[in-house]
């Protein structure tokens, strides 16, 4: 079953999210929706700017873990620009 990873991007607040998830036009609903109380309630709205598909669960964390230890915007932005090569 294919995962996703995904790149949220907020003009409110000028920030971007990056997850993971089964089901990316349900999970982008949710980070808009009243029932959020998570961190990207802030955000709203969110917008999905890149969707990176994955084979599995593993390789989505993986990816996941990897764009976030950067801790760079930068490097969003160029996955946002260029895609994913991982």
């Amino acid at each position: 079953m294919p995962y996703y990873d995904y790149i949220l991007y907020s003009k409110s607040i000028d920030k971007y999210y990056v997850g993971k998830t089964e089901n990316p036009e349900g999970r982008l609903r949710y980070h808009n929706s009243a029932l959020n109380q998570i961190w990207t309630k802030r955000g709203k709205p969110w917008e999905l700017v890149k969707l990176i598909e994955f084979e599995n669960s593993t390789l989505s964390s993986k990816a996941e873990r990897f764009i976030k230890k950067q801790k760079s915007r930068k490097f969003i932005q160029e996955i946002v620009e260029l895609g994913w090569k991982g």
